[in-house]
């Protein structure tokens, strides 16, 4: 994705040959950061693996909460470059809407038809557990039905990747990518950088949705 022989870690869990306009409109795809796109895409294969229905009747109980840790970083590089080199003039008013971790969520609403509760958790490395746990309890509390919830992460960028480096939290074992990350090994050095997402459907056990995937078995 870029030339990474200056940086001390060289390696990362990269998302090979995804392809946003498999799912979404060229159009719709080109102004969402590749974060966005995994949660949107995610979620559409969710709700099918799920054989569920979002309707008219039932949009209103399900929610989506979808964590990312830091959002749209590409987006927000990508606009830095262009703001030292181009001018402020050229920086896209699509910036701002591409980059705020919460437009993960928000757009799975807008694709799916979701109009139940819609937040993001941002709470680093948790952040998609953290969203499966909110889900959980906006059922329980009778908040939502059912939820599309878990986490997205597009991190695999050179400021984002020389952050972390910079901090020792990276593995630097590039001729061994494979065995790179040990994080239970006493001569463990750092974890390796990853990207994707992972979504779920929670369901209340009474919700008509079963009964809907039932019937067109039936």
């Amino acid at each position: 994705m870029f030339e990474a022989t200056r940086l001390a870690c060289r390696i990362a869990a990269e998302v090979k040959g995804f392809n946003p306009c498999d799912y979404l409109d060229r159009k719709e795809a080109k102004r969402m950061d590749r974060f966005a796109q995994f949660a949107v895409c995610a979620s559409q294969q969710a709700i099918a693996d799920a054989r569920i229905e979002i309707n008219d009747l039932n949009a209103r109980q399900v929610g989506v909460v979808i964590g990312s840790g830091v959002g749209g970083i590409k987006v927000l590089e990508d606009q830095q470059e262009i703001y030292l080199t181009r001018g402020p003039d050229r920086c896209s008013p699509f910036m701002v809407p591409m980059m705020i971790a919460n437009m993960a969520a928000g757009l799975t609403a807008i694709h799916t038809g979701a109009r139940g509760p819609n937040f993001c958790t941002v709470t680093a490395c948790a952040a998609g557990a953290n969203a499966v746990g909110e889900a959980f309890r906006l059922i329980q509390r009778g908040s939502a039905q059912a939820m599309i919830c878990g986490g997205t992460e597009a991190a695999v960028t050179p400021l984002s990747i020389t952050g972390f480096a910079a901090a020792k939290a990276l593995s630097t074992r590039n001729n061994e990518p494979t065995r790179a990350c040990r994080p239970f090994e006493r001569d463990r050095d750092g974890f390796v950088m990853g990207e994707g997402a992972g979504i779920l459907i929670l369901e209340e056990l009474e919700f008509p949705f079963v009964s809907l995937s039932l019937q067109r078995d039936g």
